[in-house]
């Protein structure tokens, strides 16, 4: 069991240099992958959403004005 975890945890860095470019490409992908979700949320979330919050509040004061001056 104790010889498992030493083969498991090993401070020697074996990576080439052609695995770490791989590595600090994914990476990369990933933080975009991010950036493109969190750009995405915030369109759904704060434009759309606030925009159609907006046109309700503009609907019922017209729908309001339209029945005080109908009366």
């Amino acid at each position: 069991m104790d010889a498992e975890k030493k083969a498991v945890i090993s401070p020697v860095n074996l990576q080439t240099p052609a695995d770490a470019e791989l590595e600090r490409q994914l990476r990369e992908l990933k933080f975009r992958q991010e950036l493109r979700k969190d750009w995405i949320l915030f369109i759904v979330r704060d434009v759309v959403i606030f925009s159609v919050a907006i046109a309700f509040v503009f609907s019922i004061c017209g729908y309001s004005l339209f029945i005080l001056i109908n009366r």
